[in-house]
């Protein structure tokens, strides 16, 4: 396991990247649960944020590719609108705990 950040560094429908050993992932927040995903679009293989640790749309309810405008469900990471409507971000499992949010890779 690899501690990306503290609980409390990761606010209530915020976002954050991460680079940990090459691998870019990000993380949200959202109704208390954390999603993973790798920073990625499946459009282009671009990473999503032009500016750090900014993956939501103005909302707040969507991750938004800023390259191309492309939305995804913070959820499932499901494309809703855009040049990949039906494509998927590539979910990473992470977990929660009182210590930390910690990214769960294989040895």
């Amino acid at each position: 396991m690899i501690l990306l950040c503290r609980p409390d560094e990761l606010a209530e429908g915020q976002s954050r990247g991460f680079d940990v050993d090459g691998l870019k992932l990000m993380l949200v927040r959202r109704h208390g649960q954390v999603h993973a995903y790798e920073n990625r679009c499946p459009h282009r293989g671009i990473p999503l944020e032009w500016v750090p640790d900014q993956f939501l749309d103005h909302s707040g309810s969507l991750i938004q590719c800023a390259a191309h405008g492309a939305l995804f469900l913070i959820e499932s990471g499901e494309c809703v609108t855009g040049p990949c409507v039906g494509d998927v971000l590539q979910p990473l499992d992470c977990r929660e705990d009182a210590e930390g949010i910690w990214l769960l890779r294989e040895a």
